[in-house]
């Protein structure tokens, strides 16, 4: 498989999605949890994407929901990576309530309420 920009910004194995949990900051909405955590060494912070792992628990829906509740937020996050800080890891929580109203309510829907949660958290970059 060939590795694409958008997939070399992710977050894939278990240990990065542990450090983001443990020693991240975490900021909640209705819908979604954004973890985030500055990756070392800062000084190079400017240099690095920053990188998304998707966290979509059971309670949201049957494997075909989450997956496509997976899509849905790579695609959204993808279109905003552009408004995150650079040189930071974030993991984006899907809550239970999201899959339908991610549904029903389009692209447009999601891309506020991931924006929502980049403004609430602060991690949104200075100059976008």
């Amino acid at each position: 498989m060939r590795e694409t920009p958008q997939r070399r910004n992710r977050l894939s194995r278990s240990r990065d999605f542990d450090a983001v949990y443990r020693r991240g900051h975490s900021t909640s909405t209705r819908y979604l949890v954004l973890h985030a955590f500055p990756r070392e060494p800062p000084d190079v912070e400017l240099e690095q994407p920053s990188r998304l792992g998707l966290a979509v628990p059971r309670s949201v829906g049957n494997a075909v929901v989450r997956n496509r509740v997976k899509r849905q937020l790579r695609a959204t996050w993808d279109e905003l990576a552009v408004l995150a800080r650079p040189g930071r890891d974030y993991v984006l929580v899907a809550r239970p309530g999201l899959a339908e109203p991610a549904d029903t309510r389009g692209h447009e829907w999601l891309v506020e309420r991931v924006t929502e949660i980049l403004e609430k958290s602060g991690l949104e970059k200075a100059d976008a």
